[in-house]
């Protein structure tokens, strides 16, 4: 027995090899601006009141049932036609006003002539979303430089019920960003400066439209980084990644921004400037009102400033690329890395071997990692800490273990900096990969981890062979990316995923919406995770905070409740 311990090991040993000829790449920033424009119209259905008698499942069908109409006329005469969900009929609040003249002349008064943009170009790209799914008619884009401007153009806004969409990178995936009808749309990106950094406590308070990508390259000369990791960070913007509480790839290790963001400034809908710009970790005087904003998707304010904790750079950082046979297997890693790995484990990330194809399809200059063999699943082990050679042993004793215990079919370890770039780029560009192979139906979940990939296999029984269904995602803190891919969007295929993959979701006390936001695309789809009473009371603080409903209207709420 002790020989054949000692054979494994050896064998093992050879397998979680340091790749020498590995493909190099930068780690993969997508930027919506790199993105082929699929063009569309917008299809939507009438979403019933709801009655106390009614249950949430059988008023979430109701709403689908109602959705039998294909095209239809917006007020401002735009058609479009909407492949990411059938919701229901938005029509334009009538209370609203139409932009004119003399509010051009009053925005021009404040921000002056070059930051109101009314060029076709800059607002194609400004009304349409990153997936190019949905397109306002917005004919304004401020862009402010301070606090003071924001608070003017919202009071003014406010007075003239002029509706507006706070808009950072535009790299959302719900259709929250960007404008339904003609809303006027405030982005941040000229409000991008780092206010303070304290290296002791690593506190960075910083303006809302500073991208997430320069705010990291800045901490990492100060031996910080963020808390927070997304693909999209060569674009987004801090201010949406709070507004809509975005999770990404570290949240295993560092948490949500609920607990990393420390204060914020924000300004409301009639243009009072809310200071909760606190840098303090501990502060137990009344309600923590920053919460109600955090993951509000600019709904309740618009945040201007954040003070967020930063995490210490570790100087070990150790990648593993492994290959597993089941999903079982993938559970029963992810547990024992818990364990095992511990204080070191910084990302766990799992991907089939679907994505694993259409990265290699689709992705330039992408190979994979164990070339010998397609496995069933890969995960993705990242580890950092501030002993390498411990970290690196630590790792290695884990990776043999589960390969002796049957866990790990294949693997390697990145050997240096480049390598961990090649290996995070295969994780990183499934979503880009997914764009340039077509027509793409995109489910962000939070489901018990032993259940996530159930749904995988019921999409793929439910579609048979009308198109690809690919999961992947943050198997540490039970997010599942659920994809669908086809070569063209197709109304019967969205008739099977709708409103099945919301029932199932729910059956299963899973949320519809694990990181990317509802926006407009899941906003009558919010019973299916939160009761009638939570949602009423989302909507009576929204009322509070916004009573006439100018702040990114159509969004968030049911639009039973909503403008």
């Amino acid at each position: 027995m002790r020989t054949t311990t000692t054979m494994k090991r050896k064998a093992a040993s050879y397998l979680f090899r340091y790749s020498r000829n590995f493909h190099s790449d930068q780690r993969l920033n997508l930027n919506h601006n790199n993105s082929r424009l699929l063009s569309g119209t917008f299809l939507c259905c009438k979403t019933p009141i709801i009655r106390d008698s009614t249950p949430i499942s059988q008023y979430c069908r109701n709403a689908y049932h109602a959705s039998a109409m294909n095209h239809f006329k917006m007020a401002s005469g735009f058609q479009f036609r909407r492949f990411a969900s059938l919701s229901s009929v938005v029509q334009r609040n009538p209370s609203f006003s139409r932009l004119n003249s003399d509010d051009i002349d009053f925005f021009r008064s404040i921000l002056g002539e070059k930051n109101v943009v009314q060029d076709e170009d800059r607002l194609l790209d400004a009304n349409t979303d990153w997936l190019r799914k949905y397109r306002g008619s917005s004919k304004l884009l401020l862009q402010p430089r301070s606090t003071e401007e924001v608070s003017q153009i919202l009071k003014y806004c406010n007075s003239r019920d002029l509706p507006v969409v706070p808009q950072g990178g535009n790299t959302g995936l719900v259709g929250g960003s960007v404008p339904v009808f003609d809303e006027v749309i405030i982005n941040l990106g000229l409000m991008n400066d780092i206010i303070s950094f304290d290296k002791v406590s690593g506190i960075l308070v910083c303006e809302a439209g500073g991208i997430l990508e320069n705010l990291s390259s800045f901490l990492d000369n100060q031996g910080f980084i963020m808390p927070l990791d997304l693909g999209a960070k060569g674009s987004c913007q801090i201010g949406g990644n709070v507004s809509t509480n975005a999770g990404g790839l570290r949240l295993v290790r560092y948490g949500s921004l609920h607990g990393s963001v420390l204060g914020l400034e924000v300004v409301l809908a009639d243009g009072s400037v809310l200071d909760m710009l606190t840098t303090l970790r501990k502060d137990n005087t009344g309600y923590d009102l920053k919460h109600l904003f955090i993951g509000s998707e600019g709904t309740l304010g618009i945040i201007t400033k954040i003070s967020i904790l930063t995490p210490s750079k570790l100087p070990a950082t150790n990648v593993a690329f492994l290959g597993c046979k089941d999903y079982s297997s993938c559970q029963k890693l992810l547990v024992d890395a818990k364990r095992k790995l511990g204080e070191i484990l910084s990302a766990f990330e799992f991907l089939d071997n679907m994505s694993m194809d259409v990265v290699l399809n689709h992705l330039e200059g992408t190979r994979n990692p164990l070339p010998s063999t397609m496995h069933n699943f890969y995960v993705l082990i990242e580890t950092t800490g501030s002993n390498d050679s411990y970290d690196k042993e630590k790792l290695e004793a884990f990776l043999l273990r589960s390969m002796e215990d049957g866990l790990i079919s294949d693997g390697v370890l990145a050997q240096d900096i480049n390598q961990i770039s090649s290996f995070w780029q295969i994780r990183e560009g499934i979503s880009e990969a997914l764009m340039k192979a077509g027509a793409v139906y995109k489910y962000d979940l939070s489901l018990p981890v032993e259940k996530m990939y159930d749904i995988v296999e019921a999409m793929r029984t439910r579609l048979g062979n009308s198109a690809i269904v690919i999961g992947y995602g943050h198997l540490g803190d039970g997010n599942l990316h659920l994809n669908i891919s086809t070569p063209q969007y197709d109304d019967a295929v969205l008739a099977q995923i709708e409103p099945f993959v919301y029932e199932w979701t729910s059956n299963h006390r899973g949320s519809i919406s694990a990181e990317h936001g509802l926006g407009l695309m899941k906003a009558n789809k919010i019973f299916y995770s939160k009761s009638p009473e939570i949602v009423q009371i989302m909507a009576s603080i929204k009322k509070l905070l916004d009573p006439r409903g100018i702040l990114n209207p159509y969004k968030v709420l049911p639009h039973s409740l909503g403008s």
